[in-house]
């Protein structure tokens, strides 16, 4: 359980939405939903992108076991005693950590353990966590990871036909994920009820994803809501028989902001407590994040001045959750 001092909780309790049949809540029937066995799915996942820069996955090829044994894995960590969890404690930013968001003074109601995707990293923090058997909580993580990428390969693939990459190959996004020098990152999330029903209380504060694409599954506690192109946040019904998957910043530069990476937040429950899991596509470090020229029109130029994700990642860590990331890489019109 995460305890906060009343001054923290002052500090990140909120008003809630409204009730769940006001405008506000996102009906069922208006998000996104694609079959990833649809032949029609590629054309589907593009238009979602830009539409909204968010959409959930059925037919995923994820087992249902494979999804549950992994939260009871994660629910068997969140319980353990503090010190316990604590020993998982890797140099920032990895390992776990209670309340704080980051460096830059984000705090929110929940706690959470950040990993590379690299299996090495993982067999090290899980023999910290549980000396006597790492293996079996090494294997959930791991097992997971991969069909997370493998998803996350399967996606990217149809958005770059989607959008008629041509002589650049359907690869083109994909290749980035396949790169053993993918800087990849997997991050369990554990909100603990809120223990004022009467307010709403900020897990995880408003933000985008920095990477190429997010991919989420929760337990079945609602909480995640999604800004709207006109700022209105839509509540997301809880579905943990299918994952969300998230537009980041890099997806919108590689795109020429055709697609816009989606901002998104998570309210804590007052009843239940809420177990997410979301694996972050990233590039290697090395990787020059600029939009992709089989896309781009005769004469368009691009939005953004180059730079590569270790540049973002910098300028990211410097920032709060709500600021706008990709603002300082935005080209300026030149003086007249």
């Amino acid at each position: 359980m995460v305890v906060l001092s009343q001054l923290l909780l002052d500090q990140i309790v909120i008003k809630t939405c409204k009730p769940i049949n006001n405008p506000t809540t996102f009906s069922p029937s208006i998000i996104p939903t694609i079959d990833l066995c649809n032949p029609d799915a590629k054309s589907m996942v593009v238009k979602a992108c830009k539409e909204f820069g968010f959409f959930k996955v059925k037919n995923h090829g994820v087992p249902i076991q494979m999804m549950a044994d992994l939260e009871d894995e994660a629910r068997k960590f969140f319980s353990l005693p503090q010190i316990n969890k604590e020993s998982a404690g890797f140099p920032n930013p990895f390992g776990y950590g209670n309340k704080n968001i980051g460096r830059n003074g984000d705090i929110g109601w929940v706690e959470y353990l950040l990993l590379s995707a690299s299996p090495d990293f993982i067999a090290q923090i899980c023999l910290a966590i549980f000396p006597e058997n790492p293996d079996v909580f090494r294997y959930a993580i791991v097992n997971y990871i991969g069909k997370m990428k493998k998803m996350a390969v399967q996606i990217l693939e149809m958005i770059a036909e989607g959008l008629n990459v041509g002589r650049e190959g359907k690869n083109v996004l994909s290749k980035m994920i396949k790169d053993e020098k993918s800087d990849s990152y997997f991050r369990l999330n554990h909100y603990p009820p809120r223990p004022d029903p009467d307010e709403g209380l900020l897990g995880f504060g408003e933000h985008t994803d920095p990477q190429i694409i997010s991919i989420l599954r929760s337990n079945n506690t609602a909480g995640l809501q999604i800004s709207a192109q006109d700022g209105t946040w839509l509540s997301v019904p809880p579905d943990d028989h299918s994952f969300f998957i998230l537009v980041g910043d890099c997806l919108q530069v590689m795109t020429n902001g055709r697609f816009k990476s989606v901002k998104h937040r998570v309210l804590a429950d007052n009843k239940k407590s809420r177990i997410s899991m979301i694996f972050f596509a990233g590039p290697p470090l090395c990787e020059k994040i600029t939009p992709l020229s089989c896309i781009m029109n005769p004469g368009e130029e691009s939005l953004y001045e180059d730079f590569t994700w270790w540049d973002y990642k910098k300028s990211a860590y410097q920032s709060r959750l709500s600021d706008d990331r990709l603002s300082r890489f935005v080209k300026r019109n030149p003086m007249p």
